[in-house]
């Protein structure tokens, strides 16, 4: 018998759409995104060209330091951000994932903005 359109997909279809190692990763940056500390560290690394120096970034937050770090390390840890060693110092860059999901937001605002008449 053949499934009417408001029967549920098979459980196989859905093992294909929703793999755990996929929604684990993707909840994962998702997450990422829902602190505003977080967020705006985010923004401000994709908004430059070239990776930045940890002390370059703290003036841009109002939290300390060791928050700013934690906050950086959750950001690698979900595939948002890259660490690299410069010397002594850190620098951090955005990763592709990071700008893509940025540059959606923004699109997805624009488009879903109320239009002025």
């Amino acid at each position: 018998m053949p499934e009417s359109s408001s029967d549920p997909p098979a459980e196989t279809d859905l093992d294909v759409l929703i793999d755990d190692a996929t929604t684990a990763v993707d909840v994962k940056a998702l997450s990422a995104f829902g602190y505003e500390t977080r967020y705006r560290l985010v923004r401000l690394l994709v908004e430059t060209d070239d990776a930045v120096r940890f002390d370059e970034i703290t003036p841009y937050v109002s939290i300390s330091d060791s928050a700013v770090s934690h906050a950086l390390t959750l950001l690698c840890d979900a595939g948002l951000v890259e660490k690299e060693k410069d010397g002594r110092s850190r620098r951090y860059a955005a990763t592709r994932r990071a700008e893509a999901l940025v540059t959606a937001l923004d699109d997805t605002r624009r488009r879903d903005a109320p239009r002025r008449s």
